[in-house]
């Protein structure tokens, strides 16, 4: 989901109901930072939203909003042709006007450097390179910076330039922008920080554009993970989790610092336009735990997008802020997360909850505070030896007595007063391997058997909802009116083939709908060039399961779209069943 610039215990008792290879699952990799920030341009605050163009121009409607829900970061600055519209010639009334509105509500502004100017442009457009004269770039970033450097510390160079608003770009273009604006933007202000910034969990773009010259040229990493965000449904945290490690190893195998902070600049979900109880609900628990699994994973900041919604007559809205600008359960959500954590809460540890629940610990200013919740596939039932504070998303505020118990759903709730004995236990976990998702760092062989309830071993299908289930097998559904039927998609867990792990065999247990109709499909897979497609199976004839392989020796399984691989029956003439997936390492 591209953004738009902006043109004009021991006292707990519980009960169940890229050439980079290092395992995902490890605890959060965030560096232990500076005890505090004189810097008046910053904080130590993880809170952030983000804002496109199409409503940019209520922020001084909405800044006073996210003010009151305790945001620190806005992420929404104009563009290139709106401040210099000819060259030479700056107009920096517009944002200025913004500057002057954040500052008033207390809010720390980042910047982006985008888009063209068209007289800067080869082609008379702003998204199309490539550039007349790279110093027109250096002049731009000379002038932004010196003239906000006392108000802007964080500038990110372009906005998702791996995706669809760099026509012809490639990754040794984006590394001559970082570079030449770190070096522009530097000379003018030594305290500058310049970012990298990716579409979706790009990890190789980054790594390829660090190689092509942006190595040491930059301050602080940016990722856009909304698939990876939308796979929470499908019990996607140690995805999510595995995030910061997975950065970290590309940015070592790079020789780059291990302490470059890692931001999240956009993430959101979409919610209908018009109020839905049930609907509203999902996306404020979305949100809350983007929040909470970023802090606790290693992300220094997060930008939730948008501000305010819809965006760009999509059908849905990301917005904290209804068009209307009534406040969404969302905008209480996050309300509620920084009341209860803090301007600048820090990761401390984590607890799993019964059988797979998640819990993590954040130091505050006034005590801990542990994030619960189920992963909504079993019954998980928590007991306190002593009385503590619950805060839900709803915003009640409750006191669960002594030994009473509390059934944990799929939504967050935070607790505080927790017994001395859990927060120490939470605390020694800190620097421990994440638990969910089981440890398969030396298996050969993982799979997955696909049925009403999928029995997973090392191997997730990713969306369920693209098949029809049967009490031993699934299916295909091309009756799906988005097309999404064709597709069956499979993630495949991050310490058995971590990126880096390139040979592999990929086997699907499958068989025809009826013997006398032909079916076929082929993989797309995660490769180190992107997504690729491999060669067409047909399924063999005949009423038994088949199995139908493929080798890859090009993995590169970073999960830029929240997938790894997917069976792809485009070409298909029928549909088929497929009982089992077995990914195995090669070599």
């Amino acid at each position: 989901m591209p953004s738009r610039l902006l043109a004009a215990g021991q006292g707990l008792a519980l009960a169940a109901g890229l050439a980079f290879a290092t395992p995902a699952a490890a605890g959060p990799t965030q560096s232990p930072g500076p005890a505090a920030v004189s810097d008046p341009r910053d904080d130590l605050s993880p809170w952030g939203v983000a804002s496109g163009a199409e409503w940019f121009s209520a922020y001084p409607i909405f800044n006073p909003m996210l003010k009151q829900a305790g945001v620190r970061w806005l992420r929404g600055f104009y563009e290139w042709q709106t401040i210099q519209p000819q060259q030479g010639a700056w107009n920096f009334t517009l944002p200025d006007r913004l500057l002057s509105d954040a500052r008033a509500n207390g809010i720390h502004l980042t910047g982006v450097l985008a888009y063209f100017a068209p007289w800067a442009s080869a082609d008379g457009g702003t998204r199309r390179f490539p550039i007349k004269d790279i110093q027109f770039w250096r002049d731009y970033v000379t002038g932004m910076v010196g003239r906000y450097q006392s108000d802007i510390k964080y500038w990110e160079v372009w906005n998702e330039f791996n995706g669809s608003f760099a026509e012809n770009g490639t990754p040794a273009i984006y590394a001559e922008l970082v570079r030449e604006a770190s070096r522009a933007a530097k000379r003018v202000d030594p305290t500058a920080k310049i970012g990298l910034s990716v579409a979706n969990f790009d990890v190789r773009f980054i790594d390829a554009a660090i190689k092509a010259g942006a190595a040491d040229n930059f301050d602080f990493v940016c990722v856009h993970p909304y698939e990876i965000l939308g796979r929470l449904a499908d019990k996607g945290e140690p995805v999510f989790l595995g995030m910061t490690t997975t950065l970290r190893n590309m940015l070592r195998a790079n020789h780059q610092a291990d302490d470059i902070p890692l931001w999240i600049t956009e993430v959101g979900a979409p919610a209908p336009i018009k109020p839905d109880a049930v609907l509203d609900k999902v996306q404020a628990a979305q949100l809350a735990k983007a929040y909470l699994l970023a802090i606790a994973s290693g992300f220094t900041r997060v930008f939730w997008f948008e501000a305010r919604g819809p965006s760009y007559g999509n059908g849905g809205d990301l917005g904290l802020i209804r068009s209307d600008m009534t406040p969404r359960p969302a905008y209480a959500a996050l309300a509620l997360l920084t009341g209860t954590l803090g301007a600048e809460p820090r990761p401390a540890g984590w607890l799993e909850l019964g059988d797979g629940g998640y819990g993590f610990l954040f130091d505050t200013p006034d005590s801990p505070v542990l994030a619960a919740w189920s992963p909504g596939t079993h019954d998980i039932s928590l007991s306190f030896d002593s009385s503590v504070q619950l805060s839900t998303l709803a915003g009640e505020q409750l006191r669960l007595p002594a030994g009473k118990p509390l059934a944990l759903e799929t939504t967050p709730v935070l607790i505080k007063g927790l017994p001395a004995a859990l927060v120490a236990q939470a605390r020694s976990h800190k620097a421990m391997p994440y638990p969910w998702g089981g440890d398969h760092s030396g298996a050969a062989v993982v799979s997955t058997q696909l049925k009403a309830s999928n029995g997973e071993n090392g191997v997730r299908q990713v969306r369920q909802d693209t098949t029809v289930a049967d009490a031993d097998w699934r299916r295909t559904d091309f009756s799906r009116g988005d097309g999404e039927g064709h597709y069956v998609y499979f993630s495949v867990d991050p310490q058995f083939a971590p990126p880096g792990t390139t040979a592999l065999e990929i086997t699907a247990v499958v068989r025809r709908t009826t013997p006398d109709t032909v079916a076929g499909m082929i993989i797309d897979y995660e490769s180190d060039k992107g997504y690729v497609g491999s060669e067409y199976r047909t399924i063999p004839a005949g009423g038994g399961w088949q199995e139908v392989s493929w080798t890859i020796q090009d993995a590169n399984f970073i999960g830029t779209w929240g997938w790894h691989f997917r069976l792809n029956a485009i070409s298909s003439p029928n549909e088929f069943l497929v009982k089992e997936i077995r990914v195995r390492k090669l070599g």
